[in-house]
């Protein structure tokens, strides 16, 4: 009962302080409940108008998402999601595990082909809002898609949805106070993102979407653990199947009749009512959640990964590669790179081998380039001769470098045999969102990630019926061209 009363005081303190700033209230208690917008834009989403620049960034993203689900297929993370798929469910004749034969039922086909689309570092991300959408939302709406036969265009307006939502929520709640109290935003944005996408094609009515918001909440979890996460499982786990199958789950609970709280977002007891997002320290701003939504858009701010590694790696890795172009690798002797970020001791002890920019150099000192294979070698990342290497790397956070929105630059200088140093600022990679991939630069990344697996055949076939999603009646014709020909 003490403890009790020592939070229920903490609490009544931080809505004392909050009420007595007329800036902080407008932000955090007053105004508008933002689940009206919300639910009258989901609902309205397979008919409201959308700009042919978001249309197009869609199915990029789309494709983008795809590519990596088939890249991605024979890694480990995707044999056991596929393996832990059909035991929990069996074979059933409901949806596919995409790149394979085999039919499950939704929920586990939704969690397996996430987890599978995020089992390397290929799919996009979302700087801003420190999420990474495409795999639980494309996952999502494959898999949805397949069970009720949506077309082309249902299955790209159900993307639009649930980007938007999943990068909107975790700017509301507030970075800040989800990195405070350790809830990583890479597991509840795109559960909400997930419900939403899901509602849009299920065509749940206006006033019960904020019931599937409300079993979002209740799912909403993510600890930053996943940074000590050795096999890439964990992190696929938390970024991909979770979020894909707690948020299609809220959204088939109320299309099959459950009910819930109307408004999660309102009201005492509550979510958004507690000392992790009240106080004069909170970031939590709910009008972000709805502030122009339906006429400026989140998906101009995902970017795509031009290297198989970790998003704010991306820098540090073009900036050696460049450099290598002037110079013999083997005469660098130390590599220093500058980055901003508040975690780059965790991107140079990572255990995983494609969120360590340590190894990712040192691969590229021995090798000359970085392939997608040595990205995710656990076995190169033990040799004697790589580990020499990692030594002469060091990472160092430069406070410089700290824009908002946030960026992942990087300044890399190598020092030579002969002591003469060499460097260079990388300011964004090819693929951020201030340095944008076109069509092209995205058709390209697919065909090299598709082509080796589907042959260049299949894979043209594949990237004209995404460029081409609206004409598409029925997406099930895409789930045959995921498969390796025999």
């Amino acid at each position: 009962m003490q403890q009790r009363g020592t939070r229920m005081n903490r609490l009544r303190k931080a809505l004392e302080e909050v009420r007595s700033d007329p800036q902080l209230a407008s932000k955090q208690l007053n105004g508008p409940s933002p689940i009206g917008p919300l639910s009258k834009y989901i609902s309205e989403s397979q008919t409201a108008p959308i700009p042919d620049e978001i249309r197009e960034l869609s199915k990029r993203h789309i494709l983008d998402t795809l590519a990596s689900i088939v890249a991605c297929s024979k890694l480990k993370p995707a044999q056991l999601a596929r393996d832990f798929a059909l035991f929990n469910s069996g074979q059933t004749h409901t949806a596919h595990l995409l790149g394979t034969n085999m039919k499950t039922t939704l929920l586990d086909a939704i969690f397996a082909n996430a987890l599978t689309a995020h089992g390397a570092e290929i799919n996009d991300f979302c700087p801003s809002a420190f999420v990474q959408p495409g795999p639980p939302i494309v996952a999502t709406v494959m898999g949805i898609g397949e069970t009720f036969a949506a077309s082309g265009e249902q299955l790209l307006r159900a993307v639009v949805v649930g980007y938007e939502i999943s990068c909107r929520l975790p700017k509301a709640l507030g970075i800040r106070n989800l990195q405070d109290f350790g809830l990583s935003s890479h597991g509840v944005g795109p559960t909400f993102g997930s419900a939403a996408a899901a509602a849009s094609l299920l065509k749940i009515p206006e006033d019960r979407i904020g019931e599937i918001f409300a079993y979002c909440v209740q799912q909403a979890s993510g600890s930053y653990e996943w940074l000590r996460d050795i096999d890439h499982l964990e992190k696929a786990f938390l970024f991909g199947g979770m979020p894909a199958r707690n948020g299609t789950y809220a959204a088939l609970l109320v299309h099959h009749g459950f009910t819930g709280v109307r408004d999660p977002f309102e009201s005492n007891p509550g979510w958004l009512i507690s000392c992790m997002f009240l106080g004069p320290e909170s970031d939590l701003d709910k009008q972000r959640l709805v502030h122009k939504l339906g006429e400026e858009f989140e998906l101009p701010l995902v970017g795509y990964k031009r290297y198989p590694v970790g998003g704010p790696l991306q820098a540090g890795v073009e900036g050696l590669l460049t450099l290598i172009e002037t110079v013999n690798w083997n005469d660098i002797v130390k590599i220093d790179i500058k980055m901003p970020g508040g975690r780059v001791s965790s991107f140079s002890d990572a255990p995983m081998p494609a969120i360590n920019l340590r190894y990712l150099l040192a691969v590229i000192l021995e090798d000359g380039e970085l392939t997608f294979e040595m990205a995710e070698s656990r076995e190169r990342m033990a040799t004697d001769s790589i580990r020499q290497k990692m030594e002469t790397v060091t990472l160092i956070h430069d406070p410089e470098q700290e824009r908002e929105p946030r960026v992942e630059s990087a300044l890399v200088e190598v020092t030579l045999r002969s002591g003469e140093k060499k460097q260079i600022f990388v300011e964004h990679v090819l693929g951020f969102p201030h340095y944008p991939m076109g069509r092209e630069d995205v058709h390209s990344k697919a065909m090299g990630l598709l082509v080796p697996i589907l042959g260049m055949e299949q894979s043209s076939t594949l990237t004209d019926m995404v460029w081409n999603l609206e004409q598409v009646d029925d997406i099930r014709v895409l789930i045959p061209l995921l498969i390796p020909p025999k």
